[in-house]
């Protein structure tokens, strides 16, 4: 299998892109997540985390690391804060995929996937070959935020005020998949899009 390229699966909250991205790389493709190279860089980057300190205070800082829920809890009440936090992380986050993406095609060729929330709020979706949406209902977005972050439905709303609404990601998306059903449900609907992928490429 040769590289695709790089195909972008980005989205709404809670819509399930990384339930995606599990079954895409179980399927054989090779996953990388913009939110792990963020925690990557916090975690490992002294400069870039001396940046963020700088810019959010030391009270973000917890056993000698950055703590990413602090980090989020300041940022999502602030936007100027979380655009200053954005200007910080987003060029290194497209350097590090792109640097990974080189050394993929040399190393092991598959699927390039990279699971990545805001990628038409940052205007970088020209960057990849393929776009692929994951949608679902608002009320089942939400079930799910609040099921695996504790967060209520004020910090639900907050949080998609800063992303375009999931119809407008959908048109501009090469792929929509509506994800309001179980993960039994997604597997053949996961299966059937990689398998065009694959197709697609292999007709190249």
């Amino acid at each position: 299998m040769l590289i695709l390229g790089k195909v972008a699966v980005t989205g709404g909250l809670s819509c399930g892109k990384s339930s995606i991205c599990q079954l895409l790389k179980e399927l054989g493709a090779y996953v990388v997540s913009a939110d792990s190279i963020v925690h990557q860089l916090l975690s490992s980057d002294p400069e870039i985390a001396q940046e963020v300190v700088a810019l959010l205070g030391p009270d973000i800082v917890v056993n000698q690391k950055i703590d990413r829920s602090r980090v989020a809890r300041l940022v999502f009440q602030d936007l100027e804060r979380l655009s200053a936090l954005e200007a910080i992380l987003h060029p290194v986050v497209y350097q590090k995929i792109n640097q990974m993406y080189q050394e993929q095609k040399t190393i092991k060729p598959s699927i390039f996937i990279v699971e990545i929330p805001l990628l038409f709020e940052n205007g970088r979706e020209k960057d990849f070959d393929v776009v692929i949406a994951v949608v679902a209902n608002e009320e089942v977005c939400l079930k799910r935020f609040e099921q695996t972050t504790g967060y209520n439905i004020e910090e639900f709303n907050r949080r998609i005020a800063r992303q375009l609404p999931l119809l407008e990601k959908a048109i501009r998306s090469d792929y929509v998949i509506m994800n309001n059903g179980t993960l039994d449900d997604l597997k053949p609907v996961v299966l059937e899009l990689y398998q065009e992928l694959i197709g697609q490429h292999s007709g190249n």
